[in-house]
Parts: C-alpha cells; structure tokens; sequence
C-alpha cells in the first residue's frame, strides 16, 4: 500500500502544475479544468479543484468574473493573472529540470538492473 501513497502524493504534487497549464491556455470555466483532469486520470473527485482554485485566487495567480453558461445559470469563467503566468513560466523551468533529472536516474536505474540481469543469468 506504501506504492498508492507515493501515487496519490504524486498527483497531488503535479495537480496544481497541470490546472496552472489548462489555465495558461485559455479563459476556462471550472468544469473545463475538471473533465481534462478526470480524463488524463489525474483526479478521481472534482471537490479537489474547488479549493485549488479559491487558493490560487487568494494568491493572485487567478482571476475570475461570472458569465452566462448554456443552461442559463452564470458561472464563474477563470483566468491566470499576470502573477499567474509569471509563476507558471517559473513552474516550467522546474518541471523541465525535474523531467530530465527523473530520466536520467530512471536511465541509469534501467542500466544497472540489466547489467545485473544479464550477470546473473551467466
């Protein structure tokens, strides 16, 4: 069970990068933002993004303003602000620093379990 709690906290880790990315996009609504994420797998609950979103709002890296939907109920339309797309750029460099750091040991990881594959089948 030690794996589905590195998993979850995984995700969690990565979630708020992800929702900064939808949002660097476009001008979205919140169930915008929860269908890409129920379908890349990232979430298995909308309740998550909520919060995430009043977070990032009081941090000034999201804005929002309320327009008509088809069903006729407004609803909220959200949008990084400059802060946002500023933090998202930073977010960016560090994912790519990450992503290649990760490969690399996963690269080396891969080259010495081989090696101790192959030497033991000898």
């Amino acid at each position: 069970m030690i794996a589905e709690t590195i998993k979850s906290q995984l995700q969690k880790g990565v979630l708020e990068y992800c929702v900064m990315q939808i949002l660097q996009r476009e001008e979205v609504y919140a169930s915008d933002i929860i269908d890409e994420l129920f379908e890349e797998r990232l979430i298995t609950v909308e309740g998550v993004i909520y919060p995430l979103l009043i977070r990032f709002k009081n941090e000034g890296l999201v804005e929002y303003e309320w327009q008509n939907s088809d069903s006729g109920l407004p609803k909220k339309h959200y949008r990084l602000t400059e802060s946002g797309s500023n933090t998202v750029k930073t977010l960016d460099q560090t994912w790519t620093e990450l992503s290649k750091s990760i490969r690399k040991i996963k690269k080396r990881t891969d080259e010495k379990l081989k090696a101790k594959a192959e030497e033991e089948s000898n």
